[in-house]
C-alpha cells in the first residue's frame, strides 16, 4: 500500500493538474524509466496541501496528441478476449478492466468439476491472448469492476476487486477512453426464486467448478462416516441439476460418467446411494433436433440420470420444492437455467434491446452515444434494426469480437481512433451472424452434433461415438493457445488410462 501512496504523491507534485492512475500492474512496470511510467498517470486536482493527503479519485487521464488512442475493454469473456486478440497494438493502447485476469473456455468447464480436466486447462491468461497488455507502456490490465460510465466525458468509473478481510479496501479510479467496448457478459437467471443464490452453485466460472468439485467430494467422504443414517446418505449423495440446456446436460453426463467409472470403484461403500437428477421445465436441449433430444433422453436415463419435468418454486438449505409440492432433498445443487442482464448492465443509462441488454446497431455501436460499442451476452440489436436479439452463445460473442477488432483497426488506420472523430465515417459491411451448429456431450463417450442453422432449417445432425469424437476434436482446436491444447490432450489421455483424480484439494 505504501508503494501506491508514494507513487501517487510523486505524481501529484509533478502532474498536479492531471488525473493519476492506481493500477494492479504497477509492480510489474519498474523496469521502465520512472518518468515514462508516470507520464501515463495523474491525480485529480488536490484541494489540500497536506503531504498525507491523497485524492479519493485517481485514474488514467485523456490521451495526449503524441500518444496512441486508447481502447478500454470491459470484460474478459469470449467477446472481450477475442476483441483484444485482434486489436492492433500499433494503433491503440489497450486497457482492460475485469474482475478476472483470464478467459474461461466454458464448453469444457463441466469436465473440470469431476477431474476429467484440470482447472488451468480451461483458463487462458489475458496477457497471453494480447501480450501488449503486459508489455506496452500505455496498455494495462486492471483487476476491477466497472461501476458506471460517463459517456458525455468519455470516462469509465471503476473499483478494484478484493477478497477476504486481510486485503486492501476497494480502490476507486477512473479511465478516460477514446473508444469503449462493453463486453460485460451476463449473469445466471434465477427467475426471482427464493434461496437460489444462498444454496445453489452456478457453473460459469472456474471458481464455480472448484466449489462444485469440493462439495461433491466432501459429500462422498462424509457419507462414509460411521453413524450417518441411510436417509442422510441418500440426501448427501443426491446431485440435483436444474436446467436442461447444454450446460446442464453436459454436467449431468460428466457426473454420471464419474459415478459409473470412478465412484463405484473407489467409494464402494456408498456406490448404491449416489445418483443424479436433472430438472427441466420443458424439453431438455430445446434448441436441438427432435431426434437428438430423444437420443439424449434415452442415453442419460440409461446412464442413471433421473429426468424430472417440473418448475422449482423454492430452494431451501437441504431440499428444493417444485410447483406441484414435491420436495427433492439434495446434497449438491447446480443451477443452470440460462442467463440475463447483470445489475451493472441494467444500471447503465444506455439504449436497451428487448430483454434488457445494451442496444446496438448493425455495426455493434451503441446508438445515441459516441465511441461506445457493446458485444457478447450483454448486447442485443435494438428494435429499429429489424434484427432479432442473438442467443447468448460463445460463438456469437467470439464472432462479434473478431468483427469489431477488424472494424476498430480499420477506423484507426483511417485516422478515426480519437474520441469524437468517426461521425461521418463509412464503416463498411455490417455484422452478420451465421450459426455454425451446436454440440453437447452426454457422457459414456457419446455426444450430439446439430449442424442446422436454426431450429426450423434442415441440416446434418449426428449422435453417438462419432459425434463424441467430433465434439472433442472441434473443441480441442478451438482452445485458445497451444499451451492449453497440450494440457487438455494430456488430461484426456491421463483420465482415459488412469481414471479421474479424486483428491479434494
Amino acid at each position: 500500500m505504501s508503494v501506491f501512496r508514494n507513487l501517487s504523491r510523486i505524481s501529484q507534485y509533478s502532474y498536479s493538474s492531471k488525473p493519476h492512475t492506481l493500477n494492479t500492474t504497477v509492480t510489474n512496470r519498474f523496469h521502465a524509466p520512472l518518468s515514462t511510467f508516470l507520464s501515463h498517470f495523474a491525480t485529480a486536482t488536490a484541494t489540500n496541501t497536506d503531504t498525507n493527503y491523497l485524492a479519493p479519485h485517481v485514474g488514467l487521464g485523456p490521451t495526449k496528441a503524441h500518444e496512441k488512442a486508447r481502447v478500454v475493454v470491459l470484460g474478459t469473456g469470449w467477446a472481450g478476449s477475442r476483441l483484444m486478440k485482434g486489436l492492433d497494438p500499433n494503433i491503440y493502447d489497450i486497457v482492460c478492466v475485469s474482475p478476472r485476469n483470464h478467459m474461461v473456455f466454458t464448453p469444457l468447464l463441466a469436465s473440470t468439476c469431476v477431474g476429467t480436466l484440470e482447472f488451468r486447462s480451461v483458463a487462458e491468461p489475458i496477457a497471453r491472448i494480447q501480450p501488449a497488455i503486459s508489455s506496452e507502456p500505455g496498455s494495462y490490465f486492471f483487476l476491477a469492476n466497472c461501476t458506471s460510465i460517463d459517456t458525455d466525458h468519455h470516462v469509465v468509473h471503476c473499483e478494484t476487486v478484493t477478497e477476504g478481510e486481510e486485503t486492501l479496501d476497494p480502490w476507486k479510479f477512473t479511465i478516460s477512453y477514446d473508444k469503449l467496448v462493453i463486453a460485460l457478459g451476463a449473469q445466471p437467471t434465477t427467475f426471482g426464486i427464493h434461496g437460489v443464490y444462498e444454496h445453489a452453485i452456478f457453473l460459469r466460472e472456474v471458481y464455480h467448478a472448484q466449489e462444485i468439485r469440493r462439495k461433491l467430494l466432501l459429500n462422498l467422504m462424509l457419507s462414509d462416516v460411521p453413524g450417518i443414517g441411510k436417509e442422510e446418505k441418500q440426501r448427501l449423495l443426491h446431485c440435483v441439476v436444474v436446467g436442461g440446456g447444454p450446460t446442464g446436460v453436459e454436467f449431468s453426463g460428466e457426473l454420471s460418467d464419474f459415478i459409473m467409472r470412478d465412484v463405484r470403484q473407489r467409494y464402494t461403500h456408498v456406490k448404491d446411494y449416489i445418483h443424479v437428477t436433472l430438472i427441466e421445465a420443458n424439453e431438455i436441449l430445446s434448441s436441438f433436433d427432435d431426434r437428438l433430444r430423444r437420443y439424449a433422453t434415452k442415453q442419460l436415463t440409461k446412464s442413471g440420470v433421473r429426468l424430472v419435468r417440473g418448475i422449482v418454486k423454492d430452494v431451501q438449505e437441504k431440499k428444493i420444492i417444485l410447483n406441484d409440492g414435491t420436495e427433492v432433498p439434495y446434497g449438491l445443487l447446480v443451477w443452470s437455467t440460462g442467463v440475463g442482464p447483470s445489475p451493472i448492465v441494467r444500471s447503465l443509462h444506455l439504449p436497451k434491446s428487448p430483454g434488457g441488454r445494451i442496444g446496438i446497431d448493425e455495426w455493434l455501436r451503441v446508438p445515441s452515444v459516441q465511441d461506445v460499442f457493446a458485444i457478447g451476452d450483454c448486447s442485443g440489436f435494438v428494435e429499429s434494426t429489424g434484427r432479432p436479439v442473438l442467443p447468448a452463445l460463445a460463438q456469437v460473442a467470439e464472432r462479434q469480437g473478431k468483427y469489431l477488432a477488424a472494424l476498430l483497426n480499420k477506423i484507426g488506420r483511417a485516422n478515426g481512433s480519437r474520441a469524437n472523430s468517426i461521425k461521418d465515417m463509412d464503416f463498411g459491411d455490417p455484422f452478420v451472424y451465421k450459426h455454425l451448429g451446436s454440440m453437447a456431450t452426454i457422457g459414456s463417450y457419446k455426444a450430439l452434433v446439430d449442424l442446422r442453422q436454426s431450429k426450423e432449417a434442415k441440416g446434418l445432425s449426428l449422435a453417438g461415438f462419432l459425434s463424441w469424437f467430433v465434439w472433442r476434436s472441434a473443441y480441442l482446436t478451438r482452445v485458445v493457445s497451444w499451451r492449453n491444447r497440450f494440457y487438455v490432450a494430456i488430461n484426456w489421455a491421463t483420465t482415459f488410462v488412469f481414471g479421474r483424480d479424486i483428491s479434494r484439494i
